[in-house]
């Protein structure tokens, strides 16, 4: 690699897009895909400006709350939906829906490894009003050496099991994203050796990256958070579960009481940017593929390992590029925070985030807090020193963040 004094960074990324073309070709194809399925899910529900209108009280009759589930439902290839602004994350939605199905007595069983660490203590945290804490049961299969699907372990734990975990995303593991097709391998396999419960997947940063949703290969619930892909940029918080009517209605219980359902919830805000954002969200989620990709191929130029491999199609939005240094990797993260448009003047340090064992750095100059399909970038300061990056509502800033990054570490 060239040196500082004769590098010309303007012309290292034409040459990284160039080598792109074929990837971001197809990116633009699904997104179209995609868009197709969420103006016909619109068009189905017949939405109109009546539909944005904010309720409050109790929301009887709240037909801009109930064509929401719909029309996610209806994009995403299932049954019935909720799309809540009361949700507050994504570990939030998991914990809903999760509640929401098991009982005591029963068992979780995560095919995909330990889950990410939030839900950790949801599931199985001391005293703290965890699943565990009500007689649920957890038991999880670890994946092979190369980061998939241990299909021998998984036979062997379901005849427990009353839900099965799926986490499509690698959290702050180094394994890639499964695909639709690998999951849907999964559902079949699960099926095909008698498992009759409930098939369960953490959906989140997975949206619209494929042409297909995980409901659509077997799945019955998927989970996600709407300041992630499905919320376009513009919903401001928020998540939503999607999945078989049945299991809706279960959840749905645990979202309000059990006497209630789905019959109340208001919000006297409104649903406009909840429909505008999901309508935007096809275009939005490949914005964020064309900045992970870019920055990906820079940074495996300039020697430093992807997860995914750059030559390997992306099956979620997010990126982990390692560093083996800290002072790289905090580097790294700092120019991503100083490219921001929110809080670009500052520094970012790492810090004792809650729900995490290790200190975490995190760069998140966001018009909505947290929301990681804006341009971020994160990650725990240990060895081998990996920062996890995502989102780009713009390709564009996601090169004006690469133009930072090239600064400091060329």
């Amino acid at each position: 690699m060239d040196t500082q004094k004769n590098f010309d960074k303007i012309k290292y990324i034409k040459d990284c897009e160039s080598r792109l073309k074929s990837k971001f070709d197809y990116i633009d194809e699904v997104a179209l895909f995609n868009q197709s399925k969420v103006c016909e899910a619109f068009a189905h529900n017949r939405i109109a400006a009546r539909h944005f209108v904010g309720t409050t009280g109790y929301g009887y009759g709240d037909e801009g709350r109930d064509c929401l589930g719909q029309v996610f439902a209806d994009a995403f290839g299932a049954e019935a939906g909720i799309v809540s602004p009361h949700i507050l994350s994504g570990t939030h939605a998991l914990t809903v829906a999760l509640f929401g199905l098991l009982r005591p007595g029963d068992t979780l069983f995560c095919v995909s490894g330990l889950p990410y660490d939030t839900i950790r203590g949801v599931i199985y945290g001391e005293g703290n009003g965890s699943l565990k804490d009500f007689g649920v049961r957890f038991d999880c299969c670890e994946l092979t050496s190369d980061g998939k699907f241990d299909f021998t372990a998984i036979k062997k734990g379901l005849s427990d099991a009353t839900v099965v975990y799926i986490q499509r995303s690698r959290g702050y593991e180094l394994r890639d994203a499964f695909s639709v097709d690998e999951i849907g391998k999964v559902c079949a396999f699960v099926r095909e050796n008698g498992f009759k419960g409930c098939i369960f997947v953490d959906n989140c940063y997975g949206e619209f990256v494929e042409k297909q949703e995980p409901v659509q290969v077997g799945a019955d619930i998927i989970v996600g958070s709407l300041i992630k892909n499905p919320g376009g940029g513009l919903a401001q918080t928020g998540g939503y579960i999607c999945g078989g009517e049945k299991y809706i209605d279960m959840i749905g219980k645990r979202l309000t009481a059990p006497s209630i359902g789905l019959e109340v919830g208001s919000h006297a805000l409104g649903y406009q940017y909840y429909y505008q954002g999901f309508f935007l969200a096809p275009h939005t989620v490949a914005q964020a593929l064309k900045c992970s990709l870019l920055i990906g191929e820079a940074m495996a130029g300039l020697g430093y390992k992807n997860y995914p491999a750059i030559d390997t199609v992306p099956h979620d939005i997010t990126r982990a590029i390692e560093f083996g240094d800290a002072d790289k990797m905090i580097n790294f993260i700092r120019e991503v925070q100083y490219a921001s448009p929110v809080d670009g003047f500052v520094t970012c340090e790492p810090w004792d985030m809650p729900g995490y064992d290790d200190q975490i750095i995190m760069a998140a100059g966001t018009f909505v807090s947290g929301a990681s399909i804006e341009l971020s970038a994160d990650g725990p300061v240990k060895p081998p020193y990996i920062a996890y990056f995502q989102g780009g509502l713009t390709y564009e800033h996601g090169k004006y963040a690469l133009l930072k990054i090239l600064d400091k570490l060329v």
